[in-house]
């Protein structure tokens, strides 16, 4: 008869869902891994603690600690600010089309050719702020998300 115990691979698999579906898939690596997933697997694992994410805030890190069945934290300052929902804008006029920002984009949000303008595919965008810092003439600005 096969056992109805699940083995703790399968265990972890399961807990690493529902905590990358509690996060805010913003791929921003704030929390120290590659992106929600990764930090997600940590946790399941035991590997992270609740309250590495800023995109989630406070209360990211307590529904985290729900799932978890852990004492809830706030989640580590240190780690970056809670912002409310922003997304980037390429200024058209400034950009050289060095393609710097869609190869550091996380979830390709962003379209255009080699020396040809750049634009952000709004709904796509998590708001990570990894473009930023790639762009050589600083024609990204992050902006409030439309709601």
């Amino acid at each position: 008869m096969p056992s109805r115990i699940p083995n703790p691979e399968s265990r972890i698999a399961d807990l690493t869902e529902r905590l990358d579906r509690l996060l805010p898939q913003t791929q921003c690596g704030q929390c120290g891994y590659a992106g929600c997933r990764p930090y997600a697997e940590a946790m399941a694992r035991g590997e992270a603690g609740v309250d590495h994410c800023p995109p989630g805030g406070d209360e990211g890190a307590r529904a985290l600690a729900r799932l978890l069945d852990v004492p809830p934290r706030p989640y580590d300052r240190t780690r970056g600010e809670h912002k409310p929902p922003i997304v980037a804008l390429i200024v058209e006029a400034d950009c050289i089309g060095c393609t710097k920002c869609i190869q550091a984009c996380p979830v390709d949000a962003i379209i255009g050719g080699s020396k040809h303008m750049h634009t952000v595919i709004e709904p796509l965008c998590t708001g990570c702020e990894l473009c930023v810092p790639a762009c050589p003439v600083d024609c990204i600005v992050m902006v409030g998300a439309a709601t």
